[in-house]
């Protein structure tokens, strides 16, 4: 675990942050836990979230990796922003909720990476990434 003090005073703070991601925050994506270096996120599955097939949008999956990525690497440096992701897609939920894991593996002085690991609410392993950060100087 890399150790400091997060870039948000508080959940509130992120969470007011976060509020401005619309395009997760409007599919129903919640911050549900925030240290430094790591992030919770989830949402409940929903018909919006439905490809054709009746299953989870990968588009949907990978949006809730992305914004816990997002909470957990604002919390070490601001800005930072996705630079590669590799996403492996493991299994199709039984539950209701998806929720996304992420924590730093490397915190580099320009570069970080990010391990985030998606399950359902029965602990069925759904998704697992690789995100590599890049951060942007104010």
């Amino acid at each position: 675990m890399i150790e400091g003090t997060g870039t948000f005073a508080s959940m509130e703070e992120a969470r007011e942050f976060f509020a401005h991601d619309r395009f997760a925050t409007e599919s129903g994506m919640t911050l549900d836990e925030l240290k430094y270096g790591s992030a919770v996120c989830s949402f409940e599955i929903t018909p919006h979230h439905q490809n054709a097939e009746g299953g989870v949008m990968g588009g949907a999956i990978f949006t809730l990796m992305d914004f816990a990525f997002a909470a957990a690497s604002s919390n070490v440096h601001r800005p930072t922003v996705a630079q590669q992701v590799s996403v492996s897609f493991l299994s199709r939920p039984k539950g209701r909720r998806l929720i996304a894991s992420a924590s730093c593996r490397k915190d580099g002085r320009v570069t970080c990476v990010y391990q985030v690991d998606v399950t359902d609410e029965t602990g069925r392993d759904i998704a697992t990434a690789v995100m590599t950060g890049y951060k942007l100087q104010n």
